[in-house]
């Protein structure tokens, strides 16, 4: 059983940084993307920002310019730098792992930006 355990949730000011974390563990071959997606009140599950095997980035447009995703492919763990949070950036943010066919999601951690 594949494993993914996101940290660095929290509570935040209006234009403060967050950094989210993601760790899979388990036998996992052929990792094709890990990114990021998250459900904000209102809206549904939509992607943040994700990123390839071979370093290719993809970006949802409120995050272009203020996110930057990462990845250590050697422990398939992927990072999420969130600068100049805004209000509207409230809502669980999800990791998920991607090899061909198979999709698997950690259970979530809570970005809450308020003043």
């Amino acid at each position: 059983q594949v494993q993914l355990v996101e940290s660095g949730g929290g509570f935040v000011q209006p234009g403060g940084s967050l950094r989210l974390s993601c760790a899979a563990s388990g036998s996992i071959d052929n990792v094709y993307v890990m990114g990021w997606y998250r459900r904000t009140p209102g809206k549904m599950h939509e992607l943040v920002a994700d990123i390839g095997s071979e370093g290719s980035t993809n970006y949802a447009d409120f995050a272009q310019g203020r996110f930057t995703i990462s990845r250590d492919s050697g422990k398939n763990t992927v990072y999420l730098q969130m600068n100049s949070l805004k209000p509207e950036d409230t809502g669980v943010y999800y990791c998920k792992l991607s090899t061909v066919g198979s999709g698997y999601w950690g259970q979530g951690t809570q970005v809450t930006v308020s003043s």
